[in-house]
Parts: C-alpha cells; structure tokens; sequence
C-alpha cells in the first residue's frame, strides 16, 4: 500500500513528535538496568484500546506489583501513535525503570521504544511484536493456538452437524495488526484444510463490534448460502453473533470466535445455539509476566526472551467449564479497578 498525500503528513507529524521526544529525553539518560534511587521500581504498564483484553492486561499488572511491591504507572495510546509516543515520553520524564507495553505498530512504535531504551529504560514488549531487538522479554498468547483450536471445534462442528459440508465466512483483522490476524486466520484455516465439502466464500476485517454487525450482515446478503462463520478477536465475534440473530438466522449459522467476555460467555450460554466455541487469551497471565519480566532485568537476572502462553477453548458443549472461567472472570473484573 503506497502512503497517501494525508499518509504523508501524518507521517513526518509523528517523526516530529520522535524528535520532540528525542530532545526530551537529553539529560535523562541512566545505567541500564538499575532502578531508579529513591524506593521501590517504578514501571510504567502501556495497552492501547479499552476492551476487556487489555483491560485485563492492566489487572494482572496491577496484581504483580502489588505483590512485588512496585509503582505501577498506567496508560492507554487508544490506538494514536501520537499518544503512544506522548506517554512514553511521560514515563521517561517521570524516571520509570521499565515499560511494559503493547505496541500499535510493528514498525511505527519503535523509534520511541529505541529512544527510551538508549536512555536505560528496560522495554518489555507484550500482546502486539515489534521489530527488532529493542524488547528485553515478549510476552503473548500464541496467535496460531488460538486459530487452531477454534479450527478443531468447527472442524468437529461441520462432521457431526452439518454432514462435512461448509461454507464460511472469516472475519479477521488484519489492516490492525497483520501479523497476529494472519497467524490466527492461519491457525484456524489449517484445522479445517483438507474437509472435502468446505470452502471460505468470504473474508473481511472487522475488529470492533458495529463494524462486524454491518460487514458480517452484508456478507450473508451476498452470500445467503454461508453456514459457519469465524472471528479472529472478541469484537468482531459479538459482532458476527449479532448479524445473525439480526438476519434471522440463529440456529441455522454457528459462529466461532477468539476472546472473551462475559457477553459472550453469555452467548455460549444461550439457547438460541448461535456461539458454538471461542478461544480465550490469557490476559491476566500476560500483564502478570511482562511485569515479572521486566523485574528479573532490572535486577540483572536472566529471563525468557520470548513466552508464548496456549489458550483456552471454551464450548458450548461444556456449559460447566464456561460458568467456572465465567466466575473467575467476574472475580478479576470486580477487581479490576485501580
């Protein structure tokens, strides 16, 4: 994709604010991996969206340094590259010893990230990649188990229920972020390869909950023959459940996703047999480890370079093992405020 006049400005704005950062970040420079003096480490936490993923990022951080007895210092870029680099340069000012952060771009987020890092800040990347080597420790869910066992669940779904005949619609997104899109839809694709009767007629992004209401509704107007449908994140799944509730087809379309939320932990739980299985993260355990991570460099022991944490499938097959992970993920939400 070549960057537009609009691309453009946009782009030297942001080098502009790389600069700005730059200047601020004279004189602040420390030794590597030596908190700062004056009490306990401070660590600034860094997401960028407000969905219950990130959310949960934020508690299982939260947990960590309380127990570690930390100063942890949130922020959310909501998915502005502009802000991304105002807080780090916040944080920087401010003389944390790590951050702790999912980037919004693979590329784009790392100038800044170098320049924290050139001034002895210990950077721990978590939930997003980004290039190069300016993470001490990554921490994520595997992308590709999340695809691949949601796969199996359809896969079982389309031989047992719909007689090894498919046509599926994937709802993916991958203009956000390629990599972890690609590595799901991927994941996913890989189970039902090789099914006689079963083709992917459609594939669409879709991210966000009203964005797949009204892309996922369009597909099945162009496509009324599609019986199975499949999202990459939590809302484009809510929003794929939606659309066929609002197309009147509930019951005669199963929809598999990737995330969770209590709404669609309520969906698995419905009677109206839309939401067959999803494939949770693990969130609290990311947000946990990228803390512990960025403990172990500050005191110069060795850690992990790279952490890839399986997922957890949840059917609608075992309402039990979906009330249980229900229960605790109302336990950490209600304490999910700081």
């Amino acid at each position: 994709m070549h960057a537009s006049g609009t691309e453009n400005l946009r782009l030297a704005a942001l080098a502009t604010a790389v600069a700005i950062l730059a200047a601020a970040l004279a004189g602040c420079e420390r030794k590597e991996n030596q908190p700062a003096q004056g009490g306990r480490p401070k660590v600034a936490g860094i997401v960028f969206q407000e969905d219950q993923y990130m959310r949960l990022v934020l508690f299982g951080m939260r947990e960590a340094a309380r127990k570690a007895d930390v100063d942890l210092l949130e922020g959310n870029s909501t998915n502005k590259p502009e802000k991304e680099i105002e807080l780090i340069n916040t944080y920087v000012a401010r003389k944390v010893d790590a951050i702790c952060v999912a980037p919004i771009s693979k590329k784009g987020s790392v100038p800044a990230l170098q320049l924290a890092r050139d001034k002895g800040i210990t950077i721990i990347v978590q939930s997003t990649p980004v290039e190069g080597d300016i993470g001490s420790a990554y921490i994520e869910c595997d992308p590709r188990d999340l695809g691949i066992q949601t796969g199996k669940a359809a896969r079982k779904y389309i031989q047992e229920k719909l007689g090894g005949k498919a046509r599926i619609a994937l709802i993916a997104f991958r203009s956000q972020v390629p990599e972890q899109s690609d590595a799901r839809t991927e994941g996913f694709r890989s189970q039902i390869a090789g099914l006689p009767d079963v083709q992917v007629v459609a594939e669409q992004d879709a991210w966000l909950p009203e964005m797949a209401v009204k892309k996922v509704g369009d597909i099945l107007t162009a496509h009324p023959e599609i019986n199975l449908i499949w999202s990459a994140n939590e809302g484009g799944t809510i929003g794929a459940v939606l659309a066929v509730k609002n197309a009147g087809k509930a019951g005669k379309i199963a929809v598999f996703g990737t995330d969770s939320s209590e709404q669609l932990l309520d969906f698995l739980l419905s009677d109206d047999n839309v939401l067959q299985a999803i494939t949770s993260q693990r969130p609290v355990d990311v947000g946990r480890l990228a803390i512990e991570a960025a403990l172990k460099v500050l005191k110069g022991q060795p850690v992990q370079k790279k952490t890839y944490l399986s997922g957890i499938l949840l059917s609608r097959e075992d309402p039990e093992a979906v009330r249980t992970f229900e229960r605790q993920l109302k336990e950490w939400t209600s304490k999910g405020s700081p």
